[in-house]
């Protein structure tokens, strides 16, 4: 079983870093290890497991993928198999009775494609049409290819295993990546530094679109580590929550001159943002170090910035003296309620 709070170390971090190079040279070895068997061992009807492997393990290359796709390509080839040898008999009697009864099969098969389990769906047509494709009444050739099919996505599950790539592992990374990316767009919006607005448009689209390819990673990464798909699923919204509070908190940061040197010079903002950044930097740090001591030191801190800013709203008008000044402190206290609920979604994925 994956050990959830397992540090990634600087190796893994790497490999997972060249994830698509390093998958390339899986299926290389793969393939070639898998044509010497063949060759070696003279299988009939060899091709089928070099065409399985690619199949298997070309578009995906994550574990909580593999394995779910390899299940269902055997028991898609297991039905579509004797789906085929009925028809192979059933053409030794009657050739319009063999159609008849393939016709039925890819009924269902069209039927169930559109379900829970659209490639096992396929993959009972695609072998029916492999097995039909032999000899009549050879039932030999309908086996063999049937059998060829099975051990190709067997040894697409074995190479996949060895040193598997993991989703949650990718998970891991880009959410931390993520977190990263949030704290110097956060540093460069709020810099004292600066005196107008800095352009942060394209870096916030940049890192929305990689938030929103991180939800391919959910369901295998639940898959792998038994963590329920909506601790991923919540994790995920309050990440794109967080991104478009961030970009409406600099939107009001510099919605005026007046209202900005007001902002600057408040002493619990200052402190709010400064703590939003260690906050997102030590998130990033727990996704791969998998420690949580700094985390749960910034928690409490953030709790008690939390009540100063909902003393301060409360105050009304008599303290807040512009809609931008109200509209900024308000965006504050909701960051800081989502970074304390992503503190505690990511240490509960992380103690599983």
């Amino acid at each position: 079983m994956l050990r959830a709070d397992k540090p990634i170390s600087p190796i893994e971090f790497w490999f997972y870093r060249h994830y698509r190079a390093v998958h390339g040279v899986r299926i290389a070895i793969a393939f070639v290890l898998c044509f010497l068997f063949v060759r070696l061992t003279d299988i009939p009807e060899g091709t089928w497991p070099l065409i399985t492997l690619v199949v298997v393990m070309g578009p995906i290359s994550t574990w909580g993928n593999v394995l779910p796709r390899v299940v269902q390509r055997i028991s898609g080839t297991f039905a579509g198999l004797l789906s085929g040898l009925i028809a192979l008999k059933l053409e030794l009697f009657s050739l319009p009775l063999m159609l008849g009864w393939c016709f039925i099969v890819m009924i269902v098969c069209g039927y169930l494609t559109l379900g829970k389990h659209p490639y096992m769906a396929l993959l009972i047509g695609i072998t029916l049409g492999v097995v039909v494709g032999a000899p009549a009444g050879d039932f030999t050739v309908a086996l063999w290819r049937g059998g060829d099919v099975i051990l190709g996505s067997l040894m697409a599950l074995l190479f996949s295993a060895i040193w598997a790539q993991r989703a949650y592992t990718h998970w891991r990374i880009q959410l931390s990546d993520a977190f990263i990316s949030m704290a110097k767009i956060h540093h460069a919006g709020f810099s004292p530094n600066l005196v107008e607005k800095p352009r942060l448009n394209p870096r916030f689209q940049k890192l929305l679109s990689s938030v929103i390819k991180m939800r391919a990673l959910l369901e295998p990464a639940s898959k792998e580590t038994r963590i329920p798909k909506s601790v991923f699923e919540a994790i995920q919204t309050i990440n794109r929550n967080m991104v478009n509070t961030m970009q409406m908190q600099i939107e009001a940061w510099w919605s005026s001159r007046e209202s900005h040197l007001i902002l600057l010079n408040a002493p619990t903002l200052r402190r709010t943002q400064q703590m939003t950044e260690n906050t997102l930097n030590a998130l990033a740090a727990l996704m791969v170090k998998g420690e949580t001591e700094q985390l749960a030191a910034n928690s409490h801190e953030l709790e008690e910035i939390m009540q100063e800013l909902e003393s301060l709203i409360a105050g009304g008008s008599e303290r807040l003296e512009t809609t931008a000044i109200y509209g900024y402190v308000w965006l504050s206290l909701e960051q800081a309620r989502q970074l304390e609920r992503m503190t505690d979604l990511v240490r509960l994925a992380l103690r599983k």
